[in-house]
């Protein structure tokens, strides 16, 4: 069996890897690859009859340490090394596979495909502005969905007594087929072809709809948008999905709101931020400064004497309203930047020089502690 692959490596695992881990493993390759998903595609069969026969083994403890021992040979009834022969000891693929994804397997659970299908669900992505996100607001948006056949009442039918139960697979919708998967043969549903997994077989189609019970129309919406939403949240509209079928209720619209960044400030959840220059002068002296609000107005507030760059303000309740609870509101977090003035003329320059005559160590506690601890060294 030098050909086959680690079974570790086929479910992309390690190999220290735990039950639990062993069958998220599974149910994601075996979703992946299974022939339902993958039609008349030969490389992601044979990639599922690979990833059931490392699960049938990893799965089992007592196997799992064979092959941990023997590999493959643990398996093969001519290598000597013990293995279990007769494939896989009655391993039930169906048992498996059935309890991860509700059916599919052989043996008579698959559901009834003749029975209400709830509709598909379906995505709108919506850009506001960052002000429409903070405060909320109505948006009018338009997209395409499926509605009920006005003219068959979503039956697909001219007439109710055109539609007949499938005599091929019963109204289930799939039929039970065998497999040869190398190491044995396993019973699988696959949809039956004679109905395509409808069920039913309709004689004579309504010939708007065309027998599908369902017709695309464009849907015109008003979203209320609500205060305090944030870049990538959704908004959930039920019912607002493509139309079920026979009777099925329809699926949902959910809305992914992105938001255009603002000029000056930036969000943190509910916290505002904005970073504000100020003057040398305003930083030395203190002084009452104002900042732009996000409502359009202005904000005043006042630093002490000696404020240093980068220091950080916070105002009460000017930030971002919260989601679920807008009346309260986070704080704005306003970073003042000292900025030093350029260009300065010969007087305003003279003017510093005699400024800086007048200050000494004392006025510079962060300069007076460097340079004292450089005289220790």
């Amino acid at each position: 069996m030098a050909d086959k692959r680690d079974f570790y490596d086929v479910l992309e695992i390690a190999k220290d890897a735990s039950n639990d881990d062993i069958k998220k493993a599974y149910k994601k390759l075996a979703k992946k690859y299974h022939p339902d998903m993958n039609p008349g595609n030969k490389e992601a069969e044979a990639k599922f009859k690979e990833v059931n026969e490392a699960y049938a083994i990893l799965s089992d403890d007592e196997k799992r340490a064979q092959y941990d021992r023997y590999g493959h040979d643990a398996f093969d009834p001519s290598s000597g090394a013990g293995g279990f022969g007769g494939g896989f000891g009655g391993f039930d693929f169906g048992d498996i596979f059935g309890s991860f994804f509700g059916g599919g397997f052989g043996g008579g659970g698959g559901r009834t495909q003749n029975g209400p299908i709830r509709g598909e669900d379906l995505a709108y992505r919506l850009t506001v502005d960052f002000e429409e996100a903070a405060f909320g607001c109505k948006k009018d948006i338009e997209f395409t969905h499926t509605e009920a056949c006005d003219k068959c009442g979503g039956k697909g039918a001219e007439n109710l007594n055109d539609v007949t139960t499938c005599s091929h697979c019963g109204g289930r919708g799939t039929i039970v087929v065998t497999k040869n998967i190398g190491f044995g043969s396993m019973q699988v549903n696959q949809t039956c072809p004679y109905c395509k997994g409808q069920g039913r077989v309709i004689k004579n189609p309504c010939k708007t709809c065309g027998g599908k019970g369902t017709v695309k129309k464009l849907k015109k919406l008003e979203v209320t948008i609500p205060a305090g939403i944030d870049n990538g949240e959704r908004i959930q509209l039920r019912g607002q999905g493509n139309a079920g079928e026979r009777g099925g209720p329809a699926g949902n619209l959910f809305v992914t709101v992105g938001v255009r960044p603002h000029r000056l400030f930036e969000r943190e959840g509910t916290l505002l931020h904005i970073e504000l220059p100020i003057s040398f002068v305003d930083a030395t002296l203190g002084a009452k400064l104002t900042v732009p609000s996000l409502e359009g107005g202005t904000i005043e507030f006042s630093i002490p004497e000696g404020t240093q760059t980068d220091t950080v303000f916070s105002l009460r309740g000017k930030g971002i309203p919260f989601l679920n609870n807008p009346k309260v509101r986070g704080d704005m977090r306003v970073t003042v930047v000292v900025e030093i003035p350029k260009n300065l003329s010969s007087k305003q320059k003279e003017l510093l020089r005699k400024f800086e005559e007048g200050t000494d160590n004392k006025n510079y506690a962060k300069k007076k502690k460097f340079f004292d601890l450089f005289k220790k060294k």
